[in-house]
């Protein structure tokens, strides 16, 4: 039996871990790939209290050692089939067997939306990307486009700079969403150009990426644009399909939460990317993470009497 199961190995799961296995409570965090989250996949980190320059996976590397340290046991590699949070003892089923605990804290994150347009799911991976700091590499001295206006879109659009020889920035809007400092970057660099006003309608290409067809909004023309990547960020989905029915959730299916971190259901609460927040940064993902397992903490006192 755990005090706390951790469903997530992200910012927000290693800060929980790290606070509850602290506080002496027997933490189990699930992890479905390796711990690390999206920042695993950031190449540079320089709003993180602390740390002027550290690479997202050096510091979840750091993370990592420090919530086995206090005594967190982290399973990796593992596909959650089912979960029960409604009883006092939550119950998370998994292929190799079912795993028990008092409390539970959902920091499953959010995953990148992609567009729905024709050859989108044929040449993913094949030139279609929804991160630049994973396949930048690929793209050395050629052409790619990036499709959103966030500061998500911009930053890994500024980061492609640094391979590519000409991004190009599409958005159906007319002005950027991104923080300011991102976009005087972005426009002060010399290889990105922006094209406004303008949706993707399809990819195209026989084996690889080699064109994407454009329509220009307020005009209806349509134009094909030769390159040979496309990467897409256009928002993102929190992975709560497992708790859907359980946990009460936004339109958007993010999870509700109160200050404490704390869901609809008893000993059960939410942290980082997967519930409803007004930013999501790794900064406040780690606040929520030890709010969550402070708040587990204290529900577990009640329980000893």
């Amino acid at each position: 039996m755990n005090d706390v199961i951790i469903i997530g190995g992200g910012v927000a799961g290693l800060s929980a871990a790290l606070y509850a296995s602290r506080a002496r409570l027997k933490t189990l965090m699930l992890e479905r790939g390796v711990p690390g989250g999206q920042l695993a996949t950031t190449e540079e980190v320089e709003n993180y209290p602390g740390f002027l320059h550290i690479t997202g996976p050096e510091l979840m590397a750091k993370m990592e050692e420090q919530a086995k340290h206090f005594g967190t046991e982290i399973m990796m590699g593992v596909e959650i089939t089912s979960m029960d949070l409604t009883g006092d003892i939550k119950k998370i089923v998994t292929p190799d067997g079912v795993h028990e605990g008092r409390t539970v804290i959902l920091a499953m994150g959010a995953e990148y939306r992609p567009l729905g347009v024709p050859g989108e799911d044929r040449l993913r991976a094949k030139g279609v990307s929804y991160c630049a700091t994973c396949d930048a590499a690929f793209f050395r001295d050629r052409k790619v486009a990036v499709i959103g206006g966030g500061s998500t879109a911009v930053e890994e659009g500024t980061f492609l700079t640094k391979f590519a020889s000409d991004v190009t920035l599409i958005h159906r809007r007319d002005k950027l969403r991104a923080e300011k400092i991102l976009q005087e970057r972005a426009f002060a660099n010399p290889k990105m150009g922006f094209m406004w006003d303008t949706v993707v309608e399809s990819i195209e290409g026989d084996k690889s990426v080699e064109s994407i067809t454009l329509r220009n909004i307020n005009t209806g023309e349509t134009h094909t644009e030769a390159v040979d990547g496309v990467f897409i960020f256009v928002g993102m989905d929190p992975n709560t399909a497992l708790v859907k029915g359980q946990v009460t959730m936004d339109d958007g299916n993010y999870i509700l939460t109160d200050d404490w971190m704390a869901t609809n259901l008893k000993g059960v609460y939410a942290a980082g990317d997967v519930r409803k927040t007004v930013l999501r940064q790794a900064v406040t993902s780690a606040s929520d993470g030890a709010i969550a397992a402070v708040a587990a903490e204290k529900y577990l006192e009640t329980l000893h009497g």
